[in-house]
């Protein structure tokens, strides 16, 4: 049983904690040593009403049991009062929870700003209050651990709730940033996105499903996060729930490169789309993308092919934040393009509403805050009786470290930026969908996306944008109404003191417009809606989400976190079987596979289960590639271990023009070949001791084989044969010439785990070919027979290699594994065989053999071949016991 994480002396402020989710948080921490403050409204789940009765239940719960508790009944908003709670009653805070949440949900055309007002207050404001109170705290003990809460409704976007996965995505760019903050004063922050049943789902969900919605599935993740153990995941992003815990991070696009001058044209990248969204060869980024680097490879291109051109003649464009900038940008581009545009800026739309109208365009000003949505689209409606495009593009920056913070500095950001674009949008929508016809066309950022030092407000404003983008993008699709967002980078004033002028001009505002006037034309040939680009300088690409495969554990055990800790490298790894899920369904397809994952009776059953989940999650993934150097002394070396004899000059003269490596040499590459999977996982009762190598197949795919080089190995489990009494596991490891890429060999192990088996895995072993063929020698007297004497020093020799199993060399560790003396390495008579072979025969494509008995260093070998056709079968025997050491041998030849 592995070490039970304790939260002793622990104070632990939970938000939102009458009930579901933030209860079962509270009693788990109060059960663990940890003094708990119960913050609870007691308001309904669509914020109406308090009553303190819902936290004083939960603290009487704790105490009952033995724990330490207090009720706060102060509002998320009131934050620093829940803090204050902590500080009076305990004299610190250890960990925050903010977990507080309320759900109001219509669909768009039904929204009323109170809708949006209040779940923001909650969600955003409440976690934004309740963090900056604890902040300094943190700071000064050097120790702080922060969970905010996003929902697969944030993440995906989800149809009626606009207000609600704006509000959920605010948490990812806010958690991001806290974590790049916090980091050097080991101050934590991780995001979930829990799908748990609660006030607020119960009444959406069927009852078999809401059984495996239970809060308790969500805890011991959290658990894990916010343990002082846990010093390394922060700034991450989990989905959790019904037995399943998966990580996100972003992927993006190698996407489109085209040069930064006036033929980069919206058809330019409209003909080339399908590089954009290209993620063949994808970064995962935590910042924006090297745009000095493309820049400069931009400028080296020849012109773009300008594609065919958009025309919006007849559409009125509205830009927000359009009188500088970018915003100039958008505008002047719209109406070159034959667009009407409507300049809406605060300070002064009237100098480019005359730019355009001197090129001969149409125009008008809007002077109102962005925040006056209705009035800036009355503007389009009166002028031009109509509004076809919304570019949300207005903002201001308030930046300030998170520890020096205030209201002043967070609220005017969230209402420009996210309720700004809300109430743009909100009096635009009605005549979209009357028309039947809308683009909107939203801005984040990359540090809302990747989270910013200093930028805590205006990430988490930036991400809520592109929640509110990707919920409006589904409510719209049925209406022909688009919508995309875009995270620009272009140069500002601040750029332009640093920068050299050629880069000062690529960075113009003038290379966003292209992609905008694509989004919001109606060329874009596939996945028109819904999409996160980043774009800048010549370049642009889209982002996604990425989730690893994850764990499931059994549904009919309760979850521990200490269960979460033996599985934690499955949560968090990205390997091949990871996916890309895009909508709020993905999620709950992950918990609905894992309902039928049940450990059945008593506990074999459960690690059965969980031997054959291993099996196949790591079947056929490949690891890390690991590398392996070596020269003309290993080459020697090798050769001097399978027996080359000082007149066989060729093998131990690296001056000899036939200087030459034994091709059995390509088993020792992959020798240290780093895994996926560990055989714990695998196999019950797994001990090294229990470890026997059964059979090895070697392809040497090139020759002549390199006598010097820089190679790499990559490994994957090819199957698990369950035995009854023992395991047999076989692996595949491709070894590569690390400068080309070329392979040169392949390698499959067998190995034989005793006292492993009874795990209910598959009972035959697979036919593989040549790589598990019998070869049985045929009853004739055999073509060649070669006899090679070991000497004493065989196996001192041969691990030089690589091989320093201690079986080899040390007697004391020889006689624990039930020998008299110190063996030889099973690959060494291989080697002395392939070596026979090599020298009868010739080169081979491939050589199998089993291994049938062990060898003492000083016994004579002695290597029976029988050729059959293109094929050498052979066997080894040592000549002073009579026994066989290699059986079912056989060489292709090359």
């Amino acid at each position: 049983m592995a070490e039970q994480l304790r939260f002793d002396g622990q104070v632990v402020v939970v938000t939102g904690a009458g009930g579901g989710l933030g209860k079962a948080y509270c009693l788990f921490f109060g059960s663990r040593g940890a003094s708990v403050v119960v913050n609870d409204l007691g308001a309904s789940f669509k914020g109406e009403g308090n009553s303190t009765k819902a936290a004083d239940v939960v603290v009487n719960e704790i105490k009952a049991a033995g724990g330490k508790a207090v009720a706060n009944y102060d509002s998320v908003e009131n934050g620093d009062k829940i803090i204050e709670t902590a500080i009076k009653e305990f004299g610190r805070i250890d960990i925050l929870i903010n977990n507080a949440g309320i759900l109001r949900d219509i669909s768009f055309k039904n929204m009323k700003d109170e809708d949006w007002d209040l779940i923001f207050k909650v969600h955003v404001k409440g976690s934004y209050k309740t963090a900056r109170a604890a902040w300094p705290y943190f700071r000064k003990q050097k120790f702080g651990r922060v969970i905010n809460t996003a929902s697969a409704a944030g993440l995906f976007g989800n149809f009626g709730q606009a207000n609600y996965s704006a509000a959920k995505l605010a948490m990812v760019g806010f958690t991001e940033t806290l974590a790049k903050e916090g980091i050097k004063y080991n101050i934590l922050s991780n995001v979930i996105a829990p799908i748990a049943a609660s006030r607020m789902t119960e009444t959406v969900m069927p009852p078999d499903v809401l059984a495996l919605m239970k809060p308790e599935w969500v805890v011991p993740l959290v658990a894990v996060l916010v343990h002082k153990n846990n010093t390394s995941e922060t700034g991450s992003i989990f989905e959790v729930g019904g037995g399943h815990v998966a990580k996100l991070r972003w992927e993006r696009s190698s996407g489109l490169l085209l040069k930064a001058d006036e033929s980069y044209t919206p058809g330019a990248i409209i003909k080339k789309w399908d590089q954009v969204t290209d993620f063949s060869n994808p970064q995962y980024p935590t910042g924006p993308n090297d745009f000095l680097t493309l820049l400069e490879e931009s400028l080296k291109l020849g012109p773009n092919d300008p594609g065919e051109k958009v025309d919006f003649t007849g559409r009125v464009a509205l830009v927000t934040g359009g009188g500088a900038g970018i915003g100039r940008a958008y505008c002047l581009a719209f109406a070159r393009a034959g667009a009407s545009v409507v300049v809406n800026d605060l300070v002064n739309p009237d100098d480019v509403v005359n730019e355009i109208k001197r090129m001969g365009g149409k125009a008008v000003g809007a002077k109102f805050s962005a925040e006056d949505g209705d009035a800036v689209v009355k503007v389009a409606i009166d002028t031009f009786g109509r509004i076809d495009i919304v570019v949300n593009n207005a903002g201001i920056l308030r930046d300030k470290a998170f520890n020096n913070m205030d209201d002043s500095l967070w609220d005017p950001v969230m209402n420009v930026h996210a309720r700004g674009t809300y109430k743009v949008t909100k009096a635009a929508w009605p005549y979209f969908l009357k028309q039947k016809y809308g683009r909107v066309l939203n801005t984040t950022s990359t540090s809302g996306i990747y989270g910013n030092f200093g930028q805590a407000n205006y990430a988490a404003a930036k991400c809520a944008i592109l929640g509110f983008s990707r919920a409006l993008a589904l409510e719209g699709a049925k209406y022909n109404i688009y919508v995309n967002t875009i995270a620009p980078n272009a140069g500002t004033a601040m750029t332009k003191t640093i920068l050299p002028e050629e880069l000062v001009q690529a960075f113009k505002p003038d290379y966003i417009a292209p992609l905008v006037l694509a989004l919001c034309s109606d060329k874009v040939p596939k996945n028109p809606t819904g999409g996160l680009y980043e774009v800048g300088s010549g370049w642009c690409g889209q982002t996604r989400w990425q989730r690893t495969f994850g764990h499931g554990f059994p549904v009919d055990v309760p979850l521990t976190p200490e269960e979460v800790v033996k599985h934690w490298n499955d949560i968090i790894t990205f390997d091949s079987r990871s996916d890309h899920p895009a909508k709020a369904s993905d999620s709950i397809e992950k918990i609905m596979a894992n309902m039928e994952n049940r450990a059945g009776e008593g506990k074999s059953g459960a690690a059965e289960n969980e031997h054959l989940a291993a099996i196949k999650k790591f079947t056929g993934v490949e690891g890390k590639g690991t590398e392996y150097t070596f020269d003309e002394r290993d080459v020697c070396l090798y050769n001097l271990g399978i027996g080359a004899k000082r007149t066989e000059i060729k093998y131990i003269f690296e001056g000899n023009e036939d200087f030459e490596v034994i091709p059995t040499f390509g088993v020792i590459p992959p020798f240290n070949t780093e895994m996926p999977f560990s055989f714990d996982d695998l196999v019950p009762n797994f001990s090294p001791m229990m470890l026997l190598h059964g059979e090895q197949y070697l392809e040497v795919r090139k020759y002549p084989i390199p006598t010097s080089g820089r190679l790499v190995s990559k490994g994957k489990l090819l199957e698990v044969v369950d035995k009854g009494s023992a395991a047999i596991a076989k692996q595949g490891i491709t070894t590569y010439n690390a400068e080309t890429g070329e392979e040169l060999f392949y390698n499959e192990m067998t190995v034989f785990l005793r006292g492993c088996g009874g795990f209910g895995g598959q009972k035959k072993p697979t036919d593989r070919g040549a790589s598990t063929a019998a070869n049985k020698p045929p009853a004739r007297s055999p073509d060649a027979v070669v006899e090679v004497q070991t000497t004493e020093e065989q196996a001192a020799l041969y691990r030089l290699s690589g091989d320093y199993n201690p079986l080899h060399v040390d007697p004391a560790f020889a006689k624990m594994g039930g020998f008299k003396v110190p063996i030889l390495h099973g690959l060494c008579s291989f080697g002395i065989a392939g070596k026979a072979v090599y020298e009868k025969f010739g080169k081979f494509k491939n050589i199998k053999v089993r291994f049938a008995g062990t060898v003492n260093p000083g016994q004579t070998l002695v290597t029976e071949m029988w050729k059959e056709g293109n094929k050498v079968v052979f066997q080894t025997k040592v000549k002073e016991t009579g026994k066989l050491a290699i059986g079912g041998a056989a060489a292709e030849l090359a």
